[in-house]
């Protein structure tokens, strides 16, 4: 299994990266060419720099079964329907039975910002953010069969 990291505003990198070599699982990150990222030991794939071109190359790539962890439900929604499997930043599982939820209050929230033109802004990651993060992960990992220790 491979793990995916839709890499231009995942700031649970690391977290990922530490935990999947323990468990000796590759991880590859796509980004566009406006980030760089070089980490020893990671594939690190660049895109160009439209809309999208990451989630693209991640679902064009992906294998049933592999993780992709992302906060872009479209991108989700994709992975999903090639078999593969998906995880927010904040650790939430996301499966066929929750992404039209997702979708639709993404939805929803596009339509208010438009209509009010108001953006709501997105709270401040905390350690606990990253720690509720890292349990979620390692859950799925050993939920697979993957052992770190």
């Amino acid at each position: 299994m491979r793990i995916w990291i839709d890499g231009d505003a995942c700031p649970v990198k690391n977290i990922i990266i530490d935990l999947a070599k323990k468990a000796e699982l590759p991880v590859t990150i796509v980004k566009n060419h406006s980030h760089r990222i070089e980490i020893p030991g990671v594939e690190v794939v660049t895109v160009d720099g439209s809309s999208d071109s990451a989630d693209y190359y991640i679902t064009n790539h992906i294998q049933p079964k592999e993780l992709v962890v992302t906060q872009d439900y479209g991108l989700a929604a994709m992975v999903l329907a090639r078999k593969g499997e998906a995880m927010t930043i904040m650790g939430a599982i996301l499966n066929d039975y929750n992404i039209d939820m997702h979708l639709s209050r993404r939805h929803v929230n596009r339509e208010n910002r438009m209509k009010h033109q108001k953006y709501t802004k997105f709270k401040k990651r905390t350690g606990k953010d990253d720690t509720i993060f890292q349990e979620a992960f390692v859950q799925f990992l050993r939920e697979r069969g993957y052992r770190y220790d």
